[in-house]
Order: C-alpha cells, then sequence, then structure tokens
C-alpha cells in the first residue's frame, strides 16, 4: 500500500443519494468527506489498464481518505462517546472552546441513584451517559480528532484532567484544546437555472435547484492508501461531481506521519503499545462501517455482538441499506432488477465507540458476513475498519 495525497483544485461536489429531482425549492445536499469508494474510483483511473479485456486492475486494496493539514498532522474523526463539559454561560455555540474538561460516556451504573428506579429494554443494550453531575453545558468535543490525541485515548493514555489547571501543574497525557479541530471547510451553494428558449424566464419544469458543495480551507487535502503504482508522481484526476479536479501525488511522510500510518493500515497501534493492553475492551471506528440488516431494522452492530456489548455510541440513523435492488426498463414491457452498490444510504459513521465485556469480537471489519462480490469489494476497500484500544470503565 503506497500513500498519496490528493489536494482539491476547485471546489468538490459528493452528491448523496437521496431521492431528488430539479424543481421549485430543490436542495441537493452532498456527504463530506467523501466515501471510500468514491476516492478508489478516481485513483483507480489513473492506474494503467491490464491485457485481460483491457479492464483497470480489480484486486486493488484502498484506505481512506483522511484529512491532513499544511504541517503534516494526521486529522481522524473524534471517537463519539467523548463529551465536553463546559462551566454555567459558556459553550461552543457561544464562540468558545474553554471546556472545563473532557469525559467518556459510561454503561448506566444500574445499582446507583437514580439509575436502579429506571427500567430498559432487555432486548437492547442499554443506553451511555456521563457518570457526574455536572451543572454546565455539555456538548461534543470538535469533529476531528489528531491521530496522536487518538492512540493515546485508544492505549488508555489520555487523562480526563480538568482544563483548568496550571501548563505547569498539567499531565503531558492529558487532553488539549489543541488536540480537537473544527471541519477545516467551507460550504458553497450552486444555484442552476435553466432558461426557456427565446424568453427571459426560467422553465417551468426542471427549471431551477441548487447544489452544495465544499472547499477546503488552504492547506489541508486528503491522504489515502492504494496498492497500486501510479505514474507519473503528479496527475491530475476527476473527483465527484460537476467535472472538479484534484491533484493525486505521492505522500512523503516525516518519520512519526509514517508511522501513524503504519498504524492504520495495520489495524493496530505501535506493537509497544499493543503488549501494553492487557484486554482491550472497546473499538473505534476508523471508516465508515455497513448498516446490518438484523431482523426487520438496521443496526449500527451485528446482532452477534449484542451478548458482549456494553454499549455504543454513534450519532447517525440508520433508514437504509447498504445494497439496493434498481429496476432497469428494457424496453415497455419488460424491466431487469440489478444489484447497486450506496454504502452512503446506510453507513456507520466513523468514529463509532463500542464498548465490550471482557471477550471481544474478532471480526476486525464492521460488514456483513457472506462471500459475495460485492461484499468482498468492501473489505478490499476496507469499510468498517477497526481500532481496538482498552479502557478502565468506572463500573466495570
Amino acid at each position: 500500500m503506497q500513500w498519496y495525497k490528493i489536494t482539491p483544485l476547485d471546489l468538490l461536489l459528493f452528491r448523496d443519494c437521496k431521492p431528488f429531482s430539479p424543481g421549485d425549492g430543490s436542495w441537493a445536499k452532498g456527504l463530506f468527506p467523501p466515501m471510500p469508494i468514491t476516492v478508489f474510483q478516481a485513483m483507480r483511473s489513473l492506474l494503467p489498464h491490464t491485457n485481460h479485456e483491457n479492464r483497470t486492475q480489480r484486486n486493488l486494496s484502498f484506505l481512506g481518505p483522511f484529512l491532513l493539514d499544511s504541517q503534516q498532522t494526521l486529522w481522524l474523526p473524534t471517537p463519539k462517546d467523548l463529551v465536553c463539559l463546559y462551566p454555567p454561560g459558556e459553550d461552543r455555540k457561544t464562540k468558545s472552546d474553554n471546556w472545563s474538561e473532557i469525559l467518556n460516556l459510561e454503561p448506566i451504573p444500574k445499582d446507583e441513584e437514580p439509575w436502579k428506579h429506571l427500567a430498559f429494554d432487555q432486548e437492547e443494550i442499554a443506553p451511555l451517559v456521563l457518570n457526574k453531575k455536572w451543572d454546565g453545558n455539555i456538548s461534543p468535543p470538535k469533529p476531528w480528532i489528531k491521530a496522536e490525541a487518538l492512540f493515546g485515548y485508544l492505549t488508555g493514555q489520555k487523562s480526563n484532567i480538568n482544563c483548568d489547571q496550571q501548563e505547569s501543574e498539567k499531565p503531558s497525557n492529558s487532553w488539549d484544546q489543541k488536540d480537537f479541530h473544527h471541519n477545516p471547510w467551507k460550504r458553497q451553494v450552486l444555484p442552476h437555472i435553466q432558461m426557456q428558449l427565446d424568453k427571459r424566464q426560467v422553465k417551468d419544469a426542471d427549471g431551477y435547484f441548487t447544489e452544495v458543495a465544499v472547499r477546503l480551507e488552504d492547506g489541508w487535502c486528503f491522504v489515502a492508501a492504494l496498492s497500486g503504482d501510479i505514474l507519473p508522481s503528479e496527475s491530475i484526476v476527476r473527483l465527484g461531481g460537476e467535472g472538479h479536479r484534484a491533484l493525486v501525488s505521492h505522500l512523503e511522510p516525516s518519520a512519526i506521519l509514517q508511522k501513524q500510518l503504519d498504524n492504520l493500515i495495520e489495524g493496530e497501534l505501535t506493537r509497544g503499545l499493543v503488549d501494553q493492553i492487557v484486554r482491550r475492551n472497546f473499538a473505534y471506528l476508523l471508516t465508515p462501517g455497513l448498516g446490518l440488516f438484523e431482523e426487520t431494522s438496521y443496526r449500527a452492530y451485528p446482532q452477534t455482538w449484542k451478548s458482549e456489548l456494553k454499549g455504543c455510541a454513534t450519532d447517525k440513523a440508520l433508514l437504509w441499506g447498504g445494497v439496493s435492488t434498481l429496476r432497469k426498463d428494457i424496453d415497455s414491457n419488460k424491466t431487469r432488477e440489478e444489484s447497486a452498490l450506496l454504502p452512503q444510504r446506510a453507513f456507520v459513521p466513523p468514529g463509532t465507540v463500542y464498548l465490550f465485556n471482557d471477550s471481544v469480537s474478532t471480526n476486525r471489519q464492521l460488514l456483513p458476513n457472506g462471500d459475495v462480490n460485492w461484499l468482498q469489494t468492501f473489505r478490499q476497500l476496507n469499510y468498517g475498519k477497526l481500532l481496538w484500544g482498552r479502557r478502565n470503565l468506572i463500573n466495570e
């Protein structure tokens, strides 16, 4: 696997697959960052064709995309089980990030007040809660976390030290405001207007709709790993809709960044840190996972995990399936059904956290079981990649 930089040369547009038809008031939103399969297809287009039926290589592996800033700092999705505790009168909505403390959500302490008086559905996992009384505001931290801070979180080395302490009193492994970053992009609305021929009027039907594009801040780019060698060292590729372009180039990482990227490919932390983890009891979702269909609904976790799962912290409702069936009209009397890969319809967002009991799943990816071709594609693109860690639970 070789790492590449993908630097946008313009704004980017990644349309999601929600039903959309132009018309009065039509508003087409998109997904950002893009799905792995979108970036993979763009990068694969730069590879030479094989001799077999003149097709591009189909046995490729891919990992990404992730965000990289101008200082070669790698940024990953913030774990969904972290919450910021703000003093009364302050929160992120007031443009202040002076949180007093960062804590993890914990399984409900059922034997403590007032939880012992509440009843929960025994067929479902219990919710995660903040196991501390707090009079101020509570909100999630910024959506992106430094890779270095994430690895400390996974190994239990990040301590929940009060942010109000003096810098000289803080341990080196305490949370810091610089560990988190806001979304490094701005949204741009693109209106589309189609005029009537020979008239200065907009068409009544399909005449007006808007799309929402994204422009990355200066110095930011994507990084992704591909098991193919892209030549030359710099190439221009179409990425997303509207013909927008990006520059793909070989990444020349620093020693620190290279070590972090190697950890992501291996799916583990550095071996020295792994040896310190006596038993791993939680998993962090690095890349989007497919929503898993269990019984009559889609879940953010496999049914086989439920007996060993203490809790799940995520933030996206799963309403649709990752694999859909499309009907194509062959002629006026016949239709043909074909499977379509639409992972964005029911993906589990990166940063989702799973808390386990003593025994954890051996499944390394958050994907359904099976050997069908479309599922093998998602495995090769590293959908649902999990990083495992250790954390001491308060009520363990």
